[in-house]
């Protein structure tokens, strides 16, 4: 099956309507597909509505920020109930303290030289709430800043850079919780990104499965082959489900193009084997 279980839509970061994320798949030959925006459930309806137009089938899901041992750790839920009461105040919490964030990277980006960052990233949002560094780096980008995405970041927005902001997300435990309230899937996303020791990597999971979580990006976008082996070996250990993600934000920004990851190994069990499609 050609499923991916994790993308972007304008409804966060991603350069694509949920509409258009859906069509774009269906191009590519998608079997199965999840949108995952970061700590909002907004565009799941239109995505929605949209693959059942095209005979799709379709995932609800959310991708939820996490502070761990000072890193941002992602985990996207997968076949939630985007409705659920619990699961909306949680994402409200986390995304209230977005724009506090947002002011002042703007704030440090101007101390270096660099004006007007705070409302060009706003301008490339379009919601206040959910001002994310990408859109940071793309105001930079088209400010002729830096030539791409990757460069912004790599010189200004990720730790001891001048434009990162430190700033506490959900707990590991509350987001897992989150999830399987709504009936969903917990998966650690993307993990070889996340700048963790040995030790607190096992921790990670540790916790991570003590709480309730039950998969892992295996293929991801972010992922090299080495890096997608390493992981297919964590799930074995572990026993945990195994997904398969593009992480598309958009054609000019991602690494892998939706529905265009690598296979998973055929030993492992894919976490879309657990939802229903």
């Amino acid at each position: 099956m050609n499923a991916d279980l994790h993308c972007h839509s304008t409804v966060s970061d991603g350069l694509l309507s949920p509409a258009e994320v859906v069509r774009r798949a269906c191009a590519n030959g998608v079997d199965l597909l999840a949108l995952t925006d970061h700590d909002e459930v907004g565009g799941v309806d239109e995505a929605a509505a949209e693959a059942a137009q095209h005979g799709l089938a379709f995932v609800p899901g959310v991708e939820i920020s996490v502070s761990f041992a000072g890193e941002t750790i992602h985990i996207v839920g997968l076949g939630i109930d985007h409705r659920n009461a619990a699961l909306l105040a949680g994402l409200a919490q986390v995304r209230g303290g977005r724009d506090a964030r947002a002011v002042r990277m703007g704030e440090e980006l101007a101390r270096i030289g660099i004006r007007g960052a705070l409302e060009g990233a706003r301008a490339f949002a379009g919601n206040p709430a959910l001002v994310s560094r990408s859109h940071f780096a793309r105001f930079l980008v088209t400010s002729g800043v830096m030539p791409d995405v990757k460069t912004v970041f790599d010189h200004y927005l990720v730790r001891g850079k001048p434009g990162f902001v430190e700033h506490q997300w959900a707990q590991l435990e509350e987001a897992v919780g989150w999830i399987r309230g709504a009936g969903g899937i917990a998966v650690v996303a993307h993990p070889a990104r996340y700048r963790l020791s040995g030790d607190n990597m096992r921790r990670l999971f540790d916790r991570f499965q003590d709480a309730g979580g039950e998969a892992v990006e295996v293929v991801s976008g972010a992922h090299t082959a080495e890096e997608a082996a390493r992981f297919a070996s964590e799930a074995r250990r572990r026993g945990l489900l195994a997904s398969r993600a593009s992480d598309f934000h958009g054609e000019r920004e991602s690494a892998v193009d939706l529905g265009r990851c690598n296979p998973l190994p055929p030993d492992l069990v894919p976490v879309w084997s657990r939802l229903p499609h």
